[in-house]
């Protein structure tokens, strides 16, 4: 069972994780959802479609200008506390590798630190630990957070997912953080290039044998631009393919950007592996 927020979600149930960024340079929407009206809406259009997490974050994944840690609390807080006033009910995410920001959401009303840079602060776990939130834990491949990779080599790009990922959620829940509340993330393309994405794809099934509830964030990303040669606003067909393949090995949860696009998806797919009914039965039938 995974419980996040106020809500529960049974083994075989896949959640969609909307992905809000509260910042002027993010690389699909350029900035999009950066004022608060468009991102007040981006949320209400997002839940309508589906996804029952909305991800907050306040600063670009890739090098950019700094951005401090008031500089993206003061992108963040807000904004949780007036999602969580109007969608009482949504489970609310913030995208986060440090402490500081992660205190101040969780006192916002934030309900998961989803920490995309693998605990590279380690009081970040302590937080969600102390309020008693989800944490995502997320192999970055001992890179800093805001660079990207550059040769980074594996001997088994899995097996070192897994030792990671595998500890942080242990490591987390040892400091007070519920077990039903964990998730881990392979990390796409954070300290990978694409061929180690693509392999964490195929090989997720051994990540959902542990046991822990997996987290992948595919949406648009350099691994399916690569694999496809498609740039960034053209990699939707791709992402949906891997979200295919991803949930078929038993994936849960789906960090996107396109959540009507993928609902369709994970009802087909959960529809094939008989853990969902059609919608409509009636051919042969009239």
């Amino acid at each position: 069972m995974l419980r996040l927020g106020r809500r529960e979600f049974d083994a075989h149930e896949p959640v969609i994780m909307a992905i809000v960024n509260r910042t002027p340079d993010s690389f699909y929407d350029q900035g999009a959802t950066f004022r608060d009206e468009p991102a007040l809406a981006r949320v209400e259009q997002a839940v309508s479609e589906g996804a029952a997490v909305i991800d907050i974050g306040g600063v670009k994944a890739g090098p950019g200008e700094e951005v401090t840690a008031e500089e993206e609390a003061r992108r963040t807080v807000g904004f949780v506390a007036e999602v969580r006033r109007r969608f009482p009910d949504v489970i609310i995410s913030v995208d986060t590798w440090r402490h500081e920001v992660g205190e101040a959401v969780c006192e916002a009303g934030a309900d998961l630190l989803n920490d995309a840079w693998g605990g590279v602060d380690p009081r970040l776990a302590e937080v969600a630990g102390r309020y008693g939130v989800g944490i995502v834990c997320t192999h970055a491949g001992g890179t800093q957070p805001r660079t990207r990779p550059h040769r980074i080599a594996y001997d088994d790009v899995m097996a070192d997912i897994l030792e990671v990922t595998v500890g942080l959620a242990e490591r987390a829940v040892s400091l007070g953080v519920p077990r039903e509340s964990v998730l881990i993330d392979p990390g796409h393309d954070f300290g990978k290039n694409t061929r180690h994405s693509l392999e964490a794809t195929r090989r997720l099934g051994e990540m959902v044998s542990t046991g822990w509830p997996v987290l992948v964030s595919l949406s648009n990303k350099d691994f399916v631009g690569e694999t496809l040669d498609r740039p960034v606003k053209e990699r939707v067909v791709g992402t949906l393919a891997t979200t295919a393949v991803s949930a078929w090995l038993g994936a849960q949860v789906y960090r996107v950007h396109e959540v009507a696009e993928t609902r369709q998806v994970l009802d087909m797919v959960a529809s094939i592996a008989g853990h969902r009914p059609p919608a409509v039965a009636r051919r042969g039938l009239a």
